[in-house]
């Protein structure tokens, strides 16, 4: 079996589905399934993860049919995600070290474990309810309860300042990037980074809520108080923020006619230098654009920009 980007966090299985696309450049799941010796439905399933991981689009139209990115943009994309990733995974080591030691001897001052989406759910909001200046967090899926946070639009209208930081994951989870758009028209400031890993939420950095799992069948959190472990989080939350990229509020649709030509173009698989011919641009004139599409919406690459356009029904 192909193993050589199981470095990258490719399954090898999906490794021998993106060479076959590759091979085709555009291709239905059937397709592929033929190909492969595979049903079409374990074929449709690795072409979604390929495309999570930026290597293939889905192109628009009512056929499920796909188109291989560029390989050698795809993996720099790929490989510098993967790096970042790792770093911050270092940097919050000693950080994550404490709180599982905390957790380890169970509730003590400084720690306690909460279970259970409900108690989870009760202690947001009474964190937010407490709240006095600040609420700062750190956000990715999945979701125990429901995506939109009432709580906080009306903590944010007696003053509570909130900061966010988003994983690109949530702007693909249903309704979360509309929440996010409610949320900002009420005054949250929000930017996204990619790779992040942490669920957080500190309250006037004297109240830490924390999952410690990701795993909808095991909700357990740690509910943290003033101390050095409440700093060190304080301290992660600070470099994701310095790390991620403005969300600005855009409205219903940012897209003009020639951001959509160009945002088709772009997770179609093309070259620049062929996007810069459709367009009749140069290079230069084409990446300028394309750089300010992907601000627009909040993506870290063309990949996610196609993605986040796609939800929101602007392609």
């Amino acid at each position: 079996m192909i193993t050589e980007l199981t470095a990258a966090g490719i399954d090898p299985f999906d490794e021998g589905v993106y060479r076959a696309i590759l091979a085709r450049h555009t291709a239905r799941p059937a397709e592929l399934a033929a190909d492969l010796g595979h049903s079409p439905d374990r074929i449709a399933r690795a072409l979604d993860r390929l495309r999570d991981h930026g290597l293939v689009g889905r192109l628009a139209g009512p056929r499920r049919r796909y188109a291989a990115i560029e390989p050698r943009a795809a993996m720099e994309a790929l490989i510098r995600a993967r790096t970042a990733e790792l770093d911050r995974v270092r940097s919050a080591a000693t950080e994550l070290s404490l709180l599982f030691a905390g957790a380890q001897e169970g509730a003590t001052d400084d720690v306690e474990i909460v279970t259970g989406s409900e108690a989870l759910g009760r202690w947001f909001v009474r964190l937010q309810q407490q709240a006095c200046k600040e609420v700062i967090a750190l956000d990715r899926p999945p979701y125990a309860l429901t995506t939109s946070n009432p709580v906080e639009i009306a903590a944010l209208a007696r003053g509570v300042e909130y900061r966010s930081v988003y994983a690109p994951e949530a702007l693909q989870w249903p309704g979360v990037l509309g929440d996010i758009r409610e949320l900002i028209g009420h005054g949250e400031q929000a930017r996204v980074l990619p790779g992040l890993r942490v669920k957080l939420a500190i309250a006037d950095r004297r109240l830490a809520l924390m999952p410690l799992s990701l795993d909808l069948s095991d909700v357990r959190a740690a509910v943290i108080h003033p101390s050095t472990l409440l700093d060190a989080l304080v301290d992660y939350w600070k470099m994701c923020w310095r790390q991620a990229t403005p969300l600005d509020s855009p409205a219903e649709d940012p897209l003009d006619e020639e951001d959509r030509q160009l945002l088709t173009l772009l997770v179609s698989g093309l070259k620049d230098e062929a996007i810069a011919r459709q367009l009749g641009l140069s290079i230069r004139t084409m990446r300028r654009r394309m750089s300010r599409l992907l601000a627009l919406l909040g993506a870290a690459n063309r990949f996610q920009a196609g993605v986040i356009a796609a939800r929101s029904g602007w392609l």
